[in-house]
């Protein structure tokens, strides 16, 4: 079989089995058929495969963005000894606290983030949604990956990003900060022990609502 033949089949076979049914609708044909996650992670550097996940947080909506359900977890990195200081000056992570807190194991962490998303989604398809997503989505691989899993068992093909989304609305900021501000939301704490993966993911669940009401006030005088 040629190279590119052989990526297509592994592809395919990566897909959410939805999405090769003849019956598949997408979302603007079902949108009740489909939920948004949002997915923020807090890590211990910036390198996925080298440093990791130290925490999670989701929160599932519909797609207008009304909370159907959150989930925060800590996991506890098998190499805490590589954690950056960058990182530890935004998260607070200490090995010792993380012990403290009852931090989770990476299989621990995976059974409960797969618990969630089928007490929640059910059979909806459900798109993850990110701020800077390839930063997110690397880690979640990576966790998954640790357990010879994938991150696709709970999320379609598709990952939507909120700053890609914010730009082609004329929105030219890349920080939550600033789109907290252009949008007049409330921004996570930046304290290090309170900046954690649930803060980050209603921040932006709460910037993607703003999102949708700039958007229909732009529709509004056109």
């Amino acid at each position: 079989m040629r190279p590119c033949l052989t990526f297509i089949a592994v592809l395919l076979l990566q897909l959410p089995a939805a999405v090769l049914a003849d019956d598949f609708a997408w979302p603007q044909d079902d949108p009740d058929d489909w939920l948004l996650a949002f997915v923020d992670v807090e890590t211990t550097g910036l390198v996925p495969g080298y440093h990791e996940m130290i925490d999670i947080g989701i929160v599932m909506t519909d797609l207008d963005g009304s909370e159907l359900g959150a989930l925060f977890l800590r996991i506890q990195p098998e190499h805490p000894e590589r954690t950056s200081e960058g990182a530890r000056a935004v998260n607070a992570f200490d090995e010792d606290r993380w012990q403290e807190m009852q931090a989770l194991r990476p299989a621990e962490a995976i059974a409960q983030i797969v618990s969630f998303h089928e007490q929640i989604a059910g059979e909806h398809n459900v798109l993850m949604v990110a701020f800077n997503s390839p930063f997110d989505t690397a880690f979640l691989d990576h966790l998954f990956r640790s357990e010879e899993r994938s991150w696709r068992e709970l999320y379609h093909y598709f990952v939507l990003d909120l700053p890609s989304m914010a730009w082609s609305l004329g929105l030219r900021g890349l920080t939550g900060t600033n789109l907290a501000q252009a949008l007049d939301v409330e921004d996570e704490p930046h304290t290090a022990e309170l900046h954690t993966g649930i803060t980050g993911a209603r921040l932006n669940a709460r910037i993607y609502r703003a999102l949708l009401d700039y958007r229909k006030g732009q529709q509004t005088y056109e």
